[in-house]
């Protein structure tokens, strides 16, 4: 039987080894056993309520009760952004215009975000690729909707998910090449991992400020905006059934898409009873 459960200590080689098969991009699932080792204690002492709700967070396995193998991930933070800046591109729009000239131009823009801070976060779904069948997947990211609707009052009102960009199986992302690394000055892989390590400092010290015409990007990196990752495709048609949508708003490495939605609408939340 498949059973989720809340990430024990003992769980460490299993999250590296499951870190291992991600393919890069999912930042907080890295193959790091330091970090992955403090993921988890923090984990615990939330449960202990041993930490300020800006620190809180919940990480959950999937695991075949017979066997005692782990085949998958997922966690929900409590309120992202209340110790570290919590950043996104919005994509918005821009208009030049002259009327002398003749001329109107509205050009899709990305500024730089903070909108999302103190929204609870859906992340770190991970499904081990042997595990993909039988309807494992639809219940990893279901779970964290029935452990949000019973304890609702951990939550924010409003949810959030992070979704996968494009990358491909060499760790190449088109956005990062021709946006991210002309500031940060590595590839995409390093900044990754960085992130997914807790070293997010250099973030704000490289970021740029302001608004990018999406023109000035290659044509590759412009096509995958608000796109998702191959892997992440049905992790998004299960988000999108519950009520969670795009806004327009998209990660600044992969420009992979964030959808949202308010708490009580979510379907799972909102049609769930306690029996």
């Amino acid at each position: 039987m498949m059973v989720i459960r809340p990430v024990e200590r003992s769980d460490v080689s299993a999250l590296m080894q499951l870190a291992s098969k991600t393919g890069g991009g999912l930042t907080s699932l890295p193959a790091n056993e330091a970090t992955l080792s403090a993921r988890i204690e923090r984990a615990i002492k939330t449960w202990q309520g041993e930490l300020p709700k800006s620190e809180q967070g919940y990480v959950f396995v999937l695991e075949d009760s017979e066997t005692g193998t782990v085949a998958g991930i997922c966690a929900i933070e409590v309120a992202v952004g209340l110790n570290d800046p919590w950043y996104n591109y919005r994509v918005g729009t821009l208009v030049h215009a002259s009327k002398e000239l003749n001329v109107y131009n509205a050009l899709p823009t990305l500024f730089l975000s903070n909108d999302h801070t103190g929204s609870s976060e859906l992340c770190t779904l991970f499904l081990d690729p042997d595990w993909r069948k039988e309807g494992n997947g639809y219940l990893l990211s279901k779970s964290r909707f029935m452990f949000m609707a019973a304890f609702r009052d951990k939550f924010n009102d409003k949810v959030v998910a992070e979704m996968r960009g494009v990358i491909d199986e060499h760790g190449y992302s088109p956005f990062w090449q021709s946006l991210g690394k002309r500031f940060f000055s590595m590839d995409f892989s390093r900044a990754d991992f960085l992130c997914g390590t807790g070293q997010k400092a250099f973030i704000a010290e490289l970021m740029p400020k302001h608004p990018i015409y999406t023109h000035f990007l290659s044509q590759e990196a412009q096509d995958v905006i608000g796109q998702v990752h191959p892997q992440t495709a049905p992790a998004r048609a299960v988000l999108e059934k519950e009520g969670f949508r795009y806004r327009n708003y998209i990660d600044i490495f992969d420009g992979g898409p964030t959808l949202e939605c308010d708490i009580d609408r979510v379907r799972a939340i909102r049609k769930s009873r306690l029996v």
